[in-house]
């Protein structure tokens, strides 16, 4: 009965431990975001960026950049920092990811080439959020853009990547963040008060269902998927 007994303590100490590691996991994540903002790949690395000592009030989860015509870009995570504004792209892929810098299309391959998909490059898609963000902070300091892909997917070719742009599979997204941090000097920013005033009301936009509905018949508009007639 003795060994039984330590193993059924080992299991209630472990099972312990886990409801109270979830617990301050959850707290920490309450301290930037919300657990129905965003997808789930995108507040894991919220919580990833929070434990490895990004200070929160830098820390922008899923924002809704308001444009000179009123519509809206959605951003996944944005984080200031004192080397400039880092603009992340999330992805959740399966199989071998093919992508060039510089074409408009990139191709997610599965089943070993059995099946072929295409998707909007991610490096032009981060350019356009980053430019837009660009226009309502009117800072001159570095923008650089990470996109991270989430899942059980592999870079396979991947070429043409910009300067200031990275590529990373979300297990070294802190190794991309730590060269970012020492290779570049820090950026003078004219107004940092009106900086986290934007991004924190970007933030809040992401908060109205009215904002995400318009986002998402922007984007239907802009595909213009219903006026196709095969």
């Amino acid at each position: 009965m003795e060994p039984i007994s330590i193993a059924l303590w080992l299991l209630i100490i472990v099972g312990i431990l886990f409801i109270f590691s979830n617990i301050r996991d959850r707290r920490l994540l309450n301290s930037v975001t919300k657990r129905n903002r965003g997808t789930k790949s995108e507040r894991d690395l919220v919580l990833k960026l929070l434990k490895y000592g990004i200070p929160k009030q830098t820390i922008f989860h899923d924002l809704y950049v308001k444009k000179s015509n009123g519509n809206f870009t959605q951003i996944d995570l944005v984080v200031a920092t004192k080397v400039g504004i880092i603009v992340f792209e999330i992805k959740d892929y399966s199989g071998w990811i093919f992508g060039t810098g510089y074409k408009p299309r990139w191709t997610k391959v599965l089943a070993y080439g059995k099946q072929k998909y295409r998707f909007y490059n991610p490096i032009i898609q981060n350019e356009k959020h980053i430019n837009d963000l660009s226009k309502q902070l009117k800072e001159n300091v570095p923008f650089y853009s990470i996109i991270v892909f989430y899942g059980d997917c592999e870079l396979k070719d991947i070429s043409f990547v910009p300067n200031g742009t990275f590529i990373v599979k979300s297990k070294r997204v802190l190794e991309v963040m730590r060269i970012i941090m020492k290779k570049n000097e820090p950026a003078e920013y004219t107004d940092k008060h009106k900086v986290v005033r934007i991004l924190k009301e970007s933030v809040e936009n992401g908060e109205s269902k009215l904002n995400q509905n318009q986002h998402i018949e922007n984007i239907k508009d802009m595909m213009g998927k219903d006026r196709i007639f095969d």
